[in-house]
C-alpha cells in the first residue's frame, strides 16, 4: 500500500514537472490571466467589514444582549464620547452646549447627539437632586450673597464690581454677610493672570458657592453617534475629521476648554492610523530586511525576481478567492497577506535552493527542475496540507474573525502549492540561467554543521529539561483582553480614556443591565449596590429626588429674594473706565490697610494692591492700552451671566415623579418596547485588570443579562481563548492523523511533532519572561508560527529519509538551508513590528520573533539531536 502511494506520487509529480518544462509561456500566460481576473474582481468585489462587533459569533451569549442592548438603545451604540473640561462650570457648559449644537445641525455626519447630564429638565431640576444639607448650605451661600447680586445687579459692570468690594473693605456696607476672602482672591488671580498673558476667566459659581453646586461640573461628556461607513477601510475618517476641526476652532472661542475625543469609534479610529503609520515605516524596512535575506540565501537577482512574482501571483490569486468565497475582510482575515508572505515565501525557497543545489553539481536547467520538484514537492504538498489544517480549524470557532482568515488562508496554501509547482518553475525555466560553478555550500564551520549530532544526548537532556520549565513558567500565561492595552498610549483617544476610567461617575467602562420592568430594575440595583466592586446602580428611579418637599421649601424661600435680580443680567453688562476704577479700588485697599480691623488679612490686601499697582503699569506701557483693560474687564464678566442663569433655571425647580420625566429622558432608561435598562458604575480604576476582571465577573454573577464595554472585553478575551483551544487542538490531532497515514511512520511522525511542541512550550514560556501576553492582535499569528513549525520539521525529516544516507551533512543541505532562509525572510519581514508605537502591533512582531527563534532552534539542533537516540 506504501509503495502504490509512493508510485501514485511519484506519478503526479512527474506529470506536473513535465507541464513547466514543456509548457512555460503556456503556464505564463494562464497565470498572468488568472491574476489579472482575479485582480479585477477583487478590485470590485471585495469589501471591508471594519465592524468590530461582527468579529465573535452573534450566537455568544454576550452579543445577544449587547444586540438587545443596541436596538432598545440604539443613541449609546458605536459613539464618540466628546470630553470638554475647562477650569469654571461655566466655560465648560457654555462649550458643551456649543458643542451639541453645532453637532445637530451635522446630521450627515451624526445620527444623534446629547449631554447626559445637561438638558432643560437637569437644569430646571438641578438643585433637587442635591442632598438636604447640600442644598441648605447652598442656600446659606445665595442669601449672604443676595447683597452683593442685588448690589452688581443694579451696577452691572466693572466697576460696579469694585465698587461693593471697596463698600465691604471700608465696612460701609453693613449689610455684605458674605465672606469677601474668596471674593478677593479669585480677582486676584485674575488680575495677575491676565497681566502674564493667561487664559484666566473668573468664575463667579465657584467665588459665590464654591462646591455647593452639586458635584464637580468642570467636566462634561458629550455622546456624539457618527454615521459609520463599514466598506470603508476608515469608517469614522468623515466625523472624527469634522470633530478635529471643530475643536481647533472652538479654540478661538473657548479657549480655556480642553477639548478631547474617546469611546469605541474613536479609540477604534486612531488604532487604525496609528497601525496604517507604523506599518508604512515597519513596511519599508521590512521590504529591505526580506530582499538582503534573500539575497543572502539565493545569491542570485533572477532567483529573488522569480520568488517575488511568485508571492504576488500567490497574494492576488488568494484575494481573488477571499473575494468569491466571503466578499469582504475583517480587521484580523486582512493579515491573509502577512501570513501568506511568512509562508509562501518558505515554498518558494526550499524549491529555488534545490534548484540551485542541483545546479551546483553541474545539472542541465530542465533536469534541475525536475529534480527540485520530486525531491521538494512531496515535503511541499505536506506541508500545505498540514497548515492548511491548522488554518481550517478555525472555521467552526465562534471567533468569526479568525475563521474567515482560516478559509482564506488554508485556501491560500494550496493556491502558494500550485504556483511553487507550476509557476514558480516555468519562470525558472524561462529565466535562462547560466550554469553555475561547482563551489562548496559550507558558510560555516564545519564542527557547527555537526554540533547537533556529535552532542546528540546533550541536547535532549536541555530540551527535556526546558520543556518540564517551560511547563511551569506556562501556568503563569495569560490573555490580556483589554484593547486599551493594544494601542499605542499616546494618542489622545487612549489618554482621555485611561482618564475616565479613574473617574467613579463618567467611566466608560459601565455596565448596562436589562430588564422586563423598573421595580426589576429598582430590586436588582439594590444587589448590585451591594457589590464591593460597584459604586453605584442607577435606575429611571434614581432620576426622582427625595425630600422634595423640603428642598422646595428652601427654594421657594431663595425665590422670594432672588428671581428679580437674576433676571437683570439677561442684558449685556455696561462698559465702564477701568483704569479709573482699579485706582479707586487700589485707594480703598490702601485705605482698608490702615484701619486697625480689617476684614480679611493684611497679607491678602498687599497682595492684590501690589498686583493691580503692576497691571496698571504694564497695561499703560503696552502698545495699546485699552486691549489690556478690556481685556482685564471681560475675563472678570464674561461668565456672570452664566452662572446667574443656572442660578435662576434653577429656582424654577418644580415637585415631580417618574411620569413627569420628559420623554427625551426617560428614552435612556425604558426603550419604546418596554425593556428597562440600568447602569452599573464601577468604584475601583478600572485601568488595573484584576479590578476590571473582578467589577465583570461580580456583575456576572449578580445578572446574566448585562452589556457594556468592559463585558465585552472580558468575555470576548475568553470567547478567543477558547477559539484557539479547540483550534489548535483539533488542529493537532488532525495533523498528527494525517502525518501518520502518509508517513506510515510513527517515528517520523514524533521527529515532526516533537520541535513543534517544544518550540511551542518555549514560545509560550518566553512570552511569560517577556511579560508579553497574548492578545486579540499577537493571538492571530499563532497559525504562522504552527504552519512554519511542522513545515520545518517536515522538510527536514523529509531529506534525512529521501536524500541523505549521511545524517551528518543534513544541515549544509539545501532543505537545512531553506529551513533556515525562510524562517530568516519572515523574521526579516516581521521583527520591525515589535519596535512600532502600536502596542498590539509590537507584541505581534515580539512573538514572531521569539516563535520563529525558538522553530528554528528545534528544528536545526533539536531536530537532528532526535535522529540518532543512541548517540
Amino acid at each position: 500500500m506504501a509503495k502504490h502511494t509512493a508510485t501514485i506520487q511519484t506519478r503526479l509529480l512527474e506529470s506536473i514537472a513535465k507541464l513547466p518544462l514543456r509548457f512555460p509561456w503556456t503556464l505564463l500566460s494562464l497565470f498572468v490571466l488568472l491574476c489579472a481576473l482575479s485582480l479585477n474582481y477583487t478590485i470590485k468585489n471585495l469589501g471591508i467589514n471594519n465592524n468590530t462587533a461582527e468579529l465573535l459569533s452573534q450566537e455568544l451569549p454576550f452579543q445577544k444582549v449587547r444586540l438587545k442592548l443596541e436596538q432598545a438603545f440604539p443613541l449609546d451604540a458605536a459613539a464618540i464620547i466628546a470630553i470638554v473640561e475647562s477650569d469654571t462650570p461655566e466655560e465648560t457648559s457654555l462649550a458643551a452646549t456649543y458643542l451639541e449644537q453645532d453637532l445637530q445641525t451635522r446630521q450627515n455626519l451624526f445620527e444623534s447627539v446629547y449631554i447626559p447630564d445637561d438638558n432643560p429638565f437637569f437644569r430646571q431640576q438641578g438643585f433637587l437632586f442635591l442632598e438636604l444639607d447640600e442644598l441648605e448650605a447652598l442656600s446659606e451661600k445665595l442669601v449672604d450673597a443676595q447683597p452683593f447680586i442685588g448690589h452688581l445687579s443694579k451696577n452691572y459692570h466693572f466697576a460696579g464690581f469694585l465698587d461693593i468690594l471697596s463698600l465691604a473693605l471700608t465696612e460701609s456696607d453693613r449689610d455684605l454677610t458674605m465672606p469677601i476672602d474668596p471674593l478677593l482672591s479669585a480677582f486676584n488671580e485674575t488680575v495677575s493672570a491676565t497681566q502674564e498673558n493667561r487664559h484666566h476667566y473668573l468664575s463667579w459659581q465657584k467665588m459665590l458657592a464654591e462646591d455647593s453646586f452639586g458635584k464637580d461640573q468642570t467636566r462634561r461628556l458629550v455622546i456624539a453617534k457618527p454615521h459609520l461607513d463599514f466598506s470603508d477601510l476608515m469608517p469614522a475618517e468623515k466625523p472624527m475629521d469634522y470633530l478635529r476641526a471643530l475643536s481647533e476652532q472652538m479654540q478661538s472661542r473657548f479657549p480655556g476648554v480642553r477639548l478631547s475625543f474617546t469611546g469605541e469609534v474613536a479609540l477604534e479610529h486612531e488604532e487604525m492610523e496609528s497601525v496604517n503609520e507604523s506599518m508604512v515605516i515597519s513596511g519599508i524596512v521590512s521590504l529591505i530586511l526580506v530582499c538582503s535575506a534573500l539575497w543572502l540565501g539565493l545569491r542570485s537577482v533572477r532567483l529573488v525576481f522569480s520568488t517575488f512574482i511568485a508571492l504576488i501571483a500567490g497574494l492576488v490569486l488568494t484575494a481573488g478567492f477571499a473575494a468569491v468565497a466571503i466578499g469582504h475582510l475583517n480587521l484580523i482575515s486582512v493579515a491573509f497577506a502577512v501570513l501568506y508572505i511568512g509562508l509562501g515565501v518558505d515554498f518558494a525557497t526550499h524549491l529555488c535552493l534545490r534548484y540551485q543545489e542541483c545546479r551546483l553539481h553541474a545539472m542541465p536547467t530542465d533536469a534541475a527542475i525536475s529534480d527540485s520538484i520530486h525531491t521538494v514537492g512531496p515535503s511541499l504538498f505536506l506541508c500545505a496540507l498540514t497548515t492548511a489544517i491548522g488554518f481550517f480549524a478555525f472555521v467552526p470557532t465562534d471567533f468569526k474573525g479568525v475563521s474567515e482568515l482560516g478559509i482564506i488562508s488554508g485556501a491560500g496554501m494550496f493556491i502558494g502549492l500550485a504556483i511553487s509547482l507550476l509557476l514558480l518553475p516555468a519562470l525558472l525555466k524561462l529565466m535562462r540561467f547560466k550554469p553555475i560553478s561547482a563551489k562548496p555550500t559550507a558558510t560555516l564551520p564545519d564542527w557547527l554543521y555537526r554540533f547537533p549530532f556529535r552532542h546528540s544526548r546533550s541536547i535532549r537532556k536541555i530540551a527535556l529539561l526546558l520543556a518540564v520549565a517551560s511547563g511551569f513558567i506556562l501556568t503563569q500565561l495569560t490573555f490580556d483582553s483589554n484593547p486599551i492595552h493594544l494601542r499605542d498610549p499616546k494618542t489622545p483617544s487612549v489618554v482621555a480614556f485611561k482618564k475616565l476610567l479613574q473617574s467613579k461617575t463618567d467611566s466608560p467602562f459601565i455596565i448596562s443591565a436589562l430588564t422586563d420592568s423598573l421595580e426589576d430594575a429598582d430590586n436588582l440595583a439594590a444587589k448590585f449596590s451591594t457589590l464591593s466592586s460597584v459604586h453605584q446602580a442607577i435606575t429611571l428611579s434614581n432620576l426622582v429626588p427625595e425630600q422634595q418637599d423640603e428642598k422646595l421649601d428652601i427654594l421657594d424661600t431663595l425665590n422670594l429674594i432672588m428671581p428679580a435680580q437674576l433676571d437683570r443680567f439677561d442684558r449685556a453688562y455696561e462698559k465702564s473706565d477701568i483704569r479709573s476704577a482699579l485706582i479707586h479700588f487700589d485707594q480703598s485697599l490702601q485705605q482698608a490697610l490702615s484701619q486697625k480691623a480689617t476684614p480679611v488679612s493684611a497679607e491678602l490686601l498687599e497682595r492684590l494692591r501690589r498686583n493691580i499697582q503692576a497691571f496698571i503699569d504694564h497695561a499703560d506701557k503696552a502698545e495699546r492700552p485699552d486691549s489690556v483693560y478690556s481685556q482685564l474687564e471681560t475675563n472678570v464678566m464674561i461668565l456672570l451671566p452664566e452662572t446667574m442663569r443656572m442660578l435662576r433655571d434653577g429656582l424654577t425647580a418644580t415637585e415631580f415623579a417618574i411620569d413627569d420625566i420628559p420623554e427625551t429622558v426617560k428614552s435612556h432608561w425604558i426603550s419604546p418596547d418596554g425593556i428597562v435598562r440600568l447602569l452599573v458604575l464601577p468604584e475601583q480604576d478600572l485601568n488595573d485588570p484584576n479590578h476590571l476582571k473582578v467589577f465583570v465577573n461580580q456583575v456576572l454573577d449578580t445578572y446574566p443579562q448585562v452589556f457594556g464595554l468592559p463585558i465585552g472585553d472580558v468575555t470576548s478575551g475568553q470567547a478567543v481563548v477558547d477559539a484557539f483551544i479547540q483550534a489548535f487542538s483539533s488542529a493537532l490531532i488532525f495533523i498528527v492523523a494525517l502525518l501518520l497515514i502518509i508517513t506510515r511512520s510513527i517515528k517520523s511522525t514524533l521527529l515532526v511533532i516533537v520541535p513543534l511542541l517544544l518550540a511551542a512550550l518555549l514560545t509560550g514560556a518566553f512570552n511569560v519572561l517577556l511579560n508579553n501576553p497574548f492578545n486579540f492582535a499577537n493571538i492571530i499569528v499563532l497559525p504562522l508560527l504552527l504552519g512554519m513549525g511542522v513545515d520545518s520539521a517536515i522538510h527536514i525529516v523529509h531529506r534525512l529519509q529521501h536524500k541523505h544516507s549521511n545524517q551528518t551533512d543534513l544541515l549544509q543541505s539545501s532543505s537545512a538551508r531553506g529551513v533556515f532562509f525562510s524562517a530568516l525572510t519572515t523574521l526579516c519581514s516581521f521583527t520591525s513590528l515589535a519596535f512600532t508605537s502600536h502596542l498590539g502591533i509590537a507584541s505581534m512582531g515580539l512573538l514572531l520573533s521569539v516563535g520563529i527563534t525558538m522553530t528554528l532552534a528545534c528544528s536545526l539542533i533539536v531536530l537532528p539531536a532526535l535522529i540518532n537516540p543512541s548517540k
